[in-house]
């Protein structure tokens, strides 16, 4: 479990929202495995905004699964309409592509989707999810518009 959890970690290493961290409960972590009642190895904790005692992770323990449920339940997502939780970054990037056409756009998503297999730096892959994740807002709001 350990290497799908580092992983996870590089991840979200660029994450404005999501914090992956562990604690050796063995080690100097005795203290705070305790306060949070962690009896088991390994154990996984989440919190959101405002829990302070956090919720015991009951999903599978590989890298997929683990991914799926940060993006699903953790992650703040920006939204092109409520740009409230998106970065600098996005914001501007956002306002670039408002300003295209519809057949720009889906060039664009084209051209990003094809680069999701190659291999990159897990913060380039991040960047590169974000866009794909507006681009495809946008379309979606172009279609409903038509």
């Amino acid at each position: 479990m350990k290497p799908a959890w580092d992983q996870l970690g590089d991840e979200f290493a660029g994450s404005s929202s999501v914090l992956i961290g562990d604690v050796d409960c063995t080690a100097d972590g005795e203290e705070l495995c305790s306060k949070f009642e962690v009896r088991g190895y390994p154990t996984i904790k989440y919190f959101t905004d405002g829990d302070v005692d956090g919720q015991d992770y009951q999903g599978g323990r590989d890298f997929d699964s683990l991914k799926q449920f940060v993006e699903e339940n953790l992650e703040a997502k920006c939204n092109v309409n409520d740009l409230e939780n998106c970065s600098e970054k996005e914001k501007s990037y956002i306002e670039k592509m408002k300003q295209k056409s519809q057949e720009d756009i889906k060039n664009q998503l084209d051209r990003l989707e094809g680069m999701k297999g190659e291999s990159m730096k897990a913060e380039l892959k991040r960047w590169l999810n974000q866009r794909l994740a507006i681009l495809k807002e946008l379309s979606a709001n172009l279609d409903e518009e038509l």
